[in-house]
């Protein structure tokens, strides 16, 4: 099959995109991302020539702006659009103003330099502030509307992109698209079904739109474009939960997330996302020293400051255990916080003392310098570090938040979260018993191998192919378009057969 794999980032030819396409050499990958602009990302993507990009920031696509009479239809559908993110009432306008502006792209590739015209400013600060719009409270200022005006224009740049049409290399020709991630990547995938009846399956690892609510916490905007923006991404969410032919989570906690959003549970699959460390080998000996190690990055939602204070009640009982973070720092001036606290608790803070900070310790080895790996978060919405110090075949701690429950299950021991004593009686139960150490060690690394192995993941995808493309009609442009000819599938059936018959199948492909 021909499958569009639809990335936002530069990451559709590294990581797990790259080892699913590795995984399935049977099938056609055509690569698309959107990048954020960011010059690692630019770099990365110029170095793989088999990439189609397109920029999410960063100076518009170049292009005239329409004229006075192709400008009416452009603003006709910018308000039903803008109308659709203020006005409760006309919710449903949204996906049908995307595909009006997809299309009057595609006629003349206006649309960048029309969303930074002054006319969509006008059009978004007088639907903006008209009475009954959600945000017509807060007074959105001209500054408002020359940033959220901007903001739209990139998030709605995939509508304009040159990836559409039926020769090779469009998404027309796609059998399959498949996002990874969702948000403005699914834009192309939803006007492929629309133009051409290509299905699309949505892989979520970490629910997009909830990043997008906990990242504009912090945002840099007055809240009424926060709201604006999260009125955009909320309601893309659930126009592509509605039109994906399926869903593949991440695990079971996105997908509880999912249904929330309104996602038919029918219409869901969880696929547990590989680690890449499924294959490497256990950690070796523990250290001569009982060590507790935490692992991530220092931030409030991992909860180093529970850690600390239940470390010191651990050391009370056992005053040889030392604590480790193998951390980055996620949050200006918080390590120097945590330090203090560790201060104040009375534990000594360097190289030889009851607690180390260690930024450079390699990733496959960290797990190795602990004799229990503790995971205090107040919120684990990812099983990747979880799954590799599962995998290392060390005994793990971890408060019941998130996907914890999910990942560990019996294989290790939950804590209730923002409790200390829990915790460290949990961490002190490990550490005086080595053989209950070494048997959820052993449990563990065997739980995490079979679900966060690459080959089931890669087998599950495949499966997931081919029901949709079966389930789906085998010719959508025929059936849309009078006068077009049936497409036939990247390699018909014959190709399947072993033997002589994959010769007859070349030929059926290049008659």
């Amino acid at each position: 099959m021909r499958i569009a794999l639809l990335v936002e980032g530069s990451r559709a030819g590294a990581g797990w995109p790259a080892r699913l396409v590795a995984g399935l050499p049977e099938h056609e990958f055509d690569r698309y991302a959107l990048l954020s602009g960011e010059p690692a990302d630019a770099a990365g993507a110029d170095s793989d020539a088999g990439l189609r990009t397109l920029a999410l920031r960063g100076p518009r696509p170049g292009g005239r702006a329409p004229g006075a009479v192709r400008r009416r239809p452009y603003a006709r559908a910018y308000e039903q659009l803008v109308r659709a993110l203020v006005l409760p009432a006309e919710r449903e306008g949204f996906a049908p103003a995307l595909h009006r502006l997809a299309e009057l792209a595609r006629q003349d590739g206006a649309l960048p330099a029309f969303l930074a015209s002054g006319r969509a400013h006008q059009v978004l600060e007088r639907v903006w502030r008209s009475p009954g719009a959600d945000t017509a409270a807060g007074q959105p200022l001209v500054h408002d509307v020359l940033v959220a005006g901007d903001l739209l224009e990139q998030f709605l740049r995939p509508l304009s992109a040159d990836w559409y049409g039926e020769e090779p290399g469009g998404l027309g020709a796609a059998d399959l698209c498949h996002v990874v991630g969702g948000g403005p990547a699914a834009l192309p995938a939803l006007i492929a079904k629309e133009l051409y009846g290509v299905p699309f399956v949505l892989t979520e690892h970490g629910l997009h739109l909830r990043e997008q609510y906990l990242g504009y916490r912090q945002a840099p905007y007055r809240w009424p474009v926060r709201a604006l923006l999260l009125s955009f991404f909320r309601q893309l969410a659930a126009e592509t939960y509605r039109q994906a032919a399926l869903l593949t989570p991440g695990s079971g906690y996105d997908r509880e997330w999912q249904l929330r959003c309104g996602a038919d549970p029918d219409r869901i699959r969880v696929v547990h996302r590989d680690v890449p460390a499924a294959g490497h080998p256990a950690a070796g000996p523990e250290p001569s020293r009982p060590t507790l190690v935490w692992a991530g990055r220092l931030t409030p939602a991992a909860d180093p400051e529970l850690m600390l204070h239940a470390f010191a009640r651990v050391r009370a009982e056992q005053p040889q255990a030392r604590l480790l973070f193998c951390e980055s720092e996620g949050r200006t001036g918080y390590r120097a916080h945590c330090v203090a606290v560790a201060e104040r608790l009375g534990l000594t803070v360097g190289l030889d003392g009851d607690v180390r900070f260690a930024e450079r310790v390699p990733a496959e080895g960290r797990w190795a310098h602990g004799t229990v790996a503790v995971f205090p978060h107040r919120t684990l919405p990812g099983p990747r570090l979880l799954a590799e110090a599962m995998l290392s075949g060390r005994a793990v701690v971890a408060t019941d938040v998130g996907v914890a429950r999910e990942v560990l299950g019996p294989a290790g021991l939950l804590v209730p979260p923002c409790d200390p004593a829990a915790l460290a009686g949990a961490c002190l139960a490990l550490l005086d018993d080595r053989e209950r150490r070494e048997r959820l060690g052993r449990a563990g690394r065997q739980r995490a191998a079979e679900r966060f192995a690459v080959e089931p993941a890669v087998a599950a995808f495949r499966d997931v192919y081919l029901e949709l493309v079966s389930h789906w009609p085998a010719f959508p442009a025929a059936e849309r378009t009078p006068g077009v000819l049936p497409r036939p599938f990247a390699r018909p059936a014959e190709y399947w057969v072993a033997g002589p018959s994959r010769a007859v199948a070349a030929r059926v492909r290049t008659s």
